[in-house]
């Protein structure tokens, strides 16, 4: 009996925000056939209400949504809860998809959607969620002698704190956009590709869509660079993808 408690505790719990019955049935099904636990919400308002109160691994959240629209409630628990947000859109439009991860989703998913591409998504996303938090027990707990930095011409990087600096003022950036910069600040002057970012930073080795990458580099450029039709910093490689300039 203590075992199977034990269990329960370890198995991730999912928040699915969603008013199309049919649909959330069908995550229900897949996602408890895979082993998590799963709790439902169908208008905003009450997603918004459980996500503070239950404050689930990861949350699957509509964007057309009653009472309070999806991006809104992104918003809302963004600013309280670092926890991973899939944003589920049944219009394949690049404002819904730009829109979402600006306000702090960590990726979407186009409907009609695959189940088994899904599933896949949330798997990345809890598996960089749990590997973030345990390098920040890591450091908190070890005593570094030496600074554990990055630091590239104006960028400065220190990976204990997760703290990024240009010119030495600091920048507020969402974990995903400091681990883009992170790993392409490790090996300066380095082109890497959008399916390279993709998979090293999302997790993705067949899923994903790559403007999600680039959503996420144009964050970040409107974040540290002076002038973003000008970027000194974070630069692009015509056609084949992004490096951070050496100085």
């Amino acid at each position: 009996m203590e075992e199977n408690q034990e269990f329960e505790k370890e198995k991730k719990t999912i928040l699915i925000v969603d008013d199309e019955k049919p649909i959330v049935d069908i995550l229900v099904y897949n996602l408890q056939k895979e082993g998590y636990n799963t709790l439902e919400a169908n208008d905003g308002i009450s997603a918004v209400d459980i996500a503070f109160e239950k404050k689930p691994d990861l949350i699957l959240l509509d964007i057309m949504l009653p009472k309070l629209d999806g991006l809104a409630v992104c918003k809302k628990i963004r600013h309280t809860l670092n926890v991973p947000i899939l944003m589920l859109s049944a219009k394949d439009e690049e404002i819904d998809k730009i829109l979402g991860l600006e306000l702090g989703a960590d990726d979407y998913v186009t409907k009609p959607f695959s189940v088994r591409e899904l599933m896949a998504r949330i798997k990345a996303n809890l598996r960089k969620a749990e590997v973030a938090s345990s390098v920040k027990v890591e450091e908190k707990e070890k005593r570094a002698v030496a600074a554990n930095e990055i630091t590239v011409g104006d960028l400065s990087l220190d990976l204990d704190k997760f703290e990024v600096k240009v010119r030495g003022e600091i920048i507020d950036l969402t974990l995903r956009e400091f681990e883009v910069l992170k790993y392409l600040a490790s090996q300066p002057g380095q082109v890497v590709t959008r399916e390279i970012l993709l998979e090293k930073v999302w997790g993705y080795e067949y899923y994903g869509d790559i403007r999600t990458v680039d959503v996420t580099v144009r964050r970040i450029r409107e974040k540290i660079e002076k002038d973003t039709s000008n970027p000194k910093i974070l630069i692009t490689k015509r056609g084949v993808g992004y490096y951070i300039a050496e100085k």
